[in-house]
């Protein structure tokens, strides 16, 4: 059985001492820190004496009272491995893979992309780019230090290409119709800086559009989502703070939505030369419920915490066997800040590069869902609900009767 972690979380805001990365403002408030969680999440490890020793930092999260962003102040880059072992892909669910395919034919239709070039910051394991080609898109440049070429099928191998890094100042010279970058900033520490080397790269070329995606920080807040705050993930934005960003970094906002589930926030940008920078959208007037949020998040994390642990003591206790479904970056923090051990008897995920690997910061397996029938589980807790129609599907076909609980 675990130990549990003291773990703590201040209902009542404390001053921190430096700038917020996004606006420069010495206006950060703590509303929660987690002494000790892995540095990575989506590693691929070998080795269960390795993954349980794991290399573990310290988040401390600030909020920023002038535009809203909020920051793992304990942040150590260089902490945090992204390397081609990492395997943070989604591209195995059929429901991820319809909402990317949509959402690249809509890009490229409504912003004119066909025959046209496009740079992708961040591009992981390219299935993005790759949609974006199969919609249109003429050339599409993938910058990525995890990404496998040689994992890569598409129709149009003449239009990819793929550069195995970093982004940085060495490739402000690509010329390009697009940027594009999906779920990236938020493992960005500096995000001012990044934003501003980026508008320094477009230059002139003021009809280049620019569109990101990352997780919404609101809804993390709201339902006291704490599987989704992690040690990659350095950097949490709103509607509201993510369009601040981008208007003091050079940009005019275009369209604010959301998507996923409410998930993910969409931003949709053009490089601006003007300082106003256009007319803020109604969803960027959302300080007060940001307030409301941080409060919310750090007064219900401990109970939700005792929740989900008394569930577990009890399954246990009557004899009862349960997995997660989800090794990701979800899956790590579940498991991390409720310091399970053996009431947890693995991990199923449907991405096959995982199997027989470890989860990082424990020694539990991750599973095929071939495993499920012999291993023969009471419940399965899946780690993010917006799956549980196409798992529970699974779990039929493979007759594996149990309880299906999603966060």
């Amino acid at each position: 059985m675990r130990d549990r972690p003291a773990t703590g979380f201040g209902a009542h805001l404390q001053p921190l001492a430096g700038q917020c990365p996004a606006c420069r403002s010495e206006s950060l408030l703590e509303f929660f820190n987690e002494p000790s969680v892995p540095t990575n999440s989506c590693l691929l490890v070998d080795d269960p004496d390795e993954s349980s020793s794991f290399p573990r930092g310290e988040i401390v999260l600030g909020f920023c009272r002038e535009c809203g962003f909020i920051t793992n102040t304990r942040f150590e880059p260089g902490a945090a491995e992204y390397s081609q072992r990492y395997e943070e892909t989604q591209g195995f669910s059929p429901r991820f893979v319809r909402f990317a395919r949509d959402l690249a034919a809509r890009w490229v239709r409504d912003y004119d992309l066909a025959t046209r070039t496009v740079l992708e910051i961040g591009c992981g394991k390219g299935e993005f780019l790759v949609m974006m080609a199969e919609a249109g898109a003429g050339h599409c440049i993938g910058i990525d230090p995890g990404v496998h070429p040689e994992r890569i099928e598409s129709t149009h191998p003449e239009r990819l290409e793929w550069i195995v890094d970093f982004y940085s100042e060495a490739y402000g010279h690509l010329d390009t119709d697009a940027v594009i970058c999906r779920h990236t900033l938020e493992h960005i520490p500096d995000v001012a800086g990044f934003m501003t080397m980026i508008r320094s790269a477009i230059g002139d070329r003021t009809d280049t559009v620019v569109l990101f995606e990352l997780p919404d920080v609101q809804r993390i807040l709201d339902e006291v989502a704490f599987w989704d705050v992690y040690y990659e993930h350095c950097s949490y934005f709103s509607v509201g703070s993510l369009a601040r960003l981008f208007r003091s970094t050079g940009f005019e906002v275009l369209d604010l939505s959301l998507e996923y589930g409410g998930q993910y926030l969409l931003i949709e940008a053009r490089p601006s030369t003007v300082p106003a920078r256009g007319r803020p959208l109604s969803a960027e007037g959302d300080m007060d419920r940001l307030v409301r949020g941080i409060q919310h998040y750090a007064e219900g994390y401990a109970r939700l915490c005792d929740r989900w642990r008394n569930r577990l003591d009890e399954l246990v206790a009557s004899g009862g066997k349960a997995v997660l479904w989800g090794s990701g970056s979800k899956g790590v923090s579940f498991i991390s800040n409720l310091g399970l051990t053996d009431e947890i008897a693995g991990a199923v995920d449907i991405n096959p590069h995982k199997w027989g690997k470890y989860m990082v910061g424990s020694r539990h397996p991750i599973l095929s869902p071939d495993a499920l029938p012999e291993l023969d589980p009471d419940l399965v807790v899946v780690m993010n609900p917006i799956y549980l129609q196409e798992i529970s599907q699974l779990l039929r076909e493979l007759r594996v009767s149990c309880d299906v609980e999603a966060l």
